[in-house]
């Protein structure tokens, strides 16, 4: 190693950064914009957020194009780590084992703090090193990947992936979840010191005014037309099946109707395959995606695998009715009559009912359009930011206490 671990006495020599004052963050991430999907998203916003408050951020990640170096300015430093492809999404790379590099880094210029983003082989890596050093660790609890194991063919695995989870989060000092419910969700199969941490939304670009009738009209769809649209991976996680019967469903309320599916994924070519009477407008990003998203009147979104859902509110704030399940961001979110409809977790034919309910009166769509946007209008990164600073100064201040607990007391002289 080039350089040396520090002694338990050079730690407690170091004071404690204090929140107003400038913390050095090490973020640990598999996955970062431009990369698409709402855990690259966070990450990049709380990036962001945390350099707009003076706080340096060294991120780490793995290089998404061979040619890739780090990127370097004030207030921010990035360091790239080996990945590999992720199977059945190639343009995602999973972090290679990486300790050996970190406890050099870090014992060269510790981090007051280490947010671990992910779970995989580069976050396992920064947990190892974080312990070693002693520093302070938080992690975000993002994905239910047990659940997602059924959908692949890997339901055996689910309890492992569950078991190493838990065991990865409870290492650290504490985890963030973005709802209540998911943190009484992970409080109940043992995991410790979970921390509420909300996702923001950026208001400014998810917003009715986007609306494009030029886009309606390459739907196929007039003004008076309805767009249903979703928003995700289109993989089989997200209940794929249960989108379009709930669709067809709604359409048969003698509307002229088109399903609107934006984004890519391992089930996009056999759905264009069954079901080639939908829209599939493929990838979109920045202004382009909230055009779409505020060019549809109903978001419908079926999927029972989130841990949260970003596209929720980012539908909300584009002035669009969500019909949902009642968990995860459409619990918080959606209010039942006034900005949406939500059916019991599970209950197929809930849902199905919801949507049809939710295009049979069109003036009652229509409020509900106008309230969507109102609904969300609290939920700024500028307070996501605050908590979670908040977060970072509480496990700080612990790992400070406990470190001065456990030092030994100078002799007498």
């Amino acid at each position: 190693m080039a350089g040396t671990v520090p002694a338990m006495s050079d730690l407690l020599c170091e004071e404690l950064p204090d929140l107003r004052e400038r913390l050095r963050v090490a973020v640990v991430t598999e996955t970062y914009p431009p990369e698409i999907n709402g855990v690259a998203m966070t990450a990049g916003r709380f990036v962001v957020g945390l350099q707009d408050r003076g706080h340096h951020v060294q991120l780490i990640r793995p290089r998404q194009r061979r040619d890739e170096t780090g990127q370097f300015a004030s207030g921010f430093s990035e360091v790239l780590a080996q990945g590999l492809p992720i199977p059945k999404y190639p343009h995602l790379r999973m972090g290679l084992p990486f300790k050996q590099a970190l406890l050099r880094l870090w014992s060269q210029r510790r981090p007051d703090v280490v947010q671990l983003v992910t779970e995989g082989p580069l976050g396992y890596s920064a947990l190892a090193a974080a312990r070693q050093l002693k520093l302070p660790v938080v992690s975000d609890f993002h994905t239910l990947f047990q659940e997602y194991s059924r959908h692949y063919g890997i339901g055996w695995l689910q309890r492992p992936i569950a078991a190493y989870l838990r065991k990865f989060h409870n290492a650290t000092h504490a985890t963030l979840v973005p709802t209540p419910t998911l943190q009484a969700h992970l409080a109940e199969r043992g995991y410790r010191n979970v921390r509420l941490v909300a996702r923001g939304i950026d208001l400014e670009r998810f917003h009715p005014d986007r609306r494009s009738n030029a886009l309606r009209q390459s739907w196929g769809l007039g003004e008076q037309d309805l767009a249903v649209v979703f928003v995700s991976r289109i993989a089989p996680e997200k209940n794929l099946e249960l989108l379009v019967r709930a669709f067809g469903a709604l359409a048969e309320q003698a509307l002229r109707a088109r399903l609107v599916l934006v984004g890519d994924g391992p089930a996009l070519r056999s759905m264009k395959t069954q079901h080639p009477e939908h829209v599939y407008a493929g990838m979109r990003t920045g202004l382009d995606l909230a055009a779409h998203y505020a060019s549809g009147d109903l978001f419908l979104f079926p999927s029972i695998t989130e841990t949260y859902g970003n596209v929720v509110p980012e539908a909300l704030a584009s002035g669009l009715p969500v019909v949902a399940y009642d968990y995860a961001a459409p619990a918080q979110l959606v209010r039942p009559g006034e900005n949406g409809f939500l059916a019991r977790v599970g209950d197929a034919r809930g849902l199905i009912g919801m949507a049809v309910r939710a295009v049979t009166d069109r003036a009652r769509l229509q409020a509900m359009r106008s309230a969507a946007r109102a609904s969300v209008l609290h939920l700024g990164w500028e307070r996501v930011i605050d908590q979670l600073l908040a977060v970072f100064n509480e496990v700080i201040l612990a790992v400070d206490t406990e470190y001065r607990a456990k030092a030994p007391v100078p002799a007498e002289i």
